[in-house]
Formats: C-alpha cells, sequence, structure tokens
C-alpha cells in the first residue's frame, strides 16, 4: 500500500509541475523563452562535441601508439588509419560548431 501511495505521489508531482511551469507568466522583457533554450542548446552543441572529440581523439592515439609499439612494421598502415580517423572526429567537432552558429543566428534580440 505505501507503494502505491509513492507511486501516485510522484505522478501527481510528475502531471501537476508541468502545468505550473506552463501557466507561469513571463517576467518580462528579459532573456527568457526561446532565447534562453537556443542558447543552451549552442553550448550544449558545441561541448558535447568537444567532449566526445577529445576523447575519441585520445582514444585513437594511446590506441595507435600502443599498436605501433607492439608491432613497429605495421606504422605505415597504421599511421594512414589514425590519420583518417583524427580527420572523422574532428569533424564531429566542427558539425558541432556550426549547429551551435546557426542556433546562435537564431536567438531573437
Amino acid at each position: 500500500m505505501r507503494k502505491f501511495f509513492g507511486i501516485a505521489l510522484w505522478s501527481l508531482v510528475l502531471v501537476a509541475v508541468p502545468m505550473v511551469a506552463a501557466a507561469a507568466e513571463p517576467a518580462g522583457d528579459a532573456f527568457l523563452g526561446i532565447g534562453a533554450g537556443l542558447a543552451i542548446g549552442a553550448g550544449l552543441a558545441v561541448g558535447l562535441a568537444g567532449l566526445g572529440c577529445g576523447i575519441g581523439q585520445g582514444l585513437t592515439a594511446g590506441n595507435t601508439t600502443a599498436g605501433i609499439a607492439r608491432n613497429p612494421g605495421a606504422a605505415g598502415s597504421m599511421f594512414v588509419n589514425f590519420i583518417l580517423a583524427m580527420v572523422l572526429i574532428e569533424s564531429i567537432s566542427i558539425y558541432g560548431l556550426v549547429i551551435a552558429l546557426l542556433l546562435y543566428g537564431k536567438i531573437p534580440g
């Protein structure tokens, strides 16, 4: 029975809180509404793209270095794959930058 009341309470909270937020009046001409969402989206686009690409480049460089250390004879073919992987990883961060710039251009004001 206690579990039922807990589920009912959280269901009420999940239903009531968005209704209260939607009923609130804007506080003025401050930086609110769609502009704030676009700004947050632009920041997240650059930040998450940079974070993911940094992790990917670090893993790629570390694994390529370990592979070359284990088999120095394969360094030539591994280097080509390494450069190709770095270019593709870097292109993802450039896509994040482009998305952020597009979102930034849509911010009213």
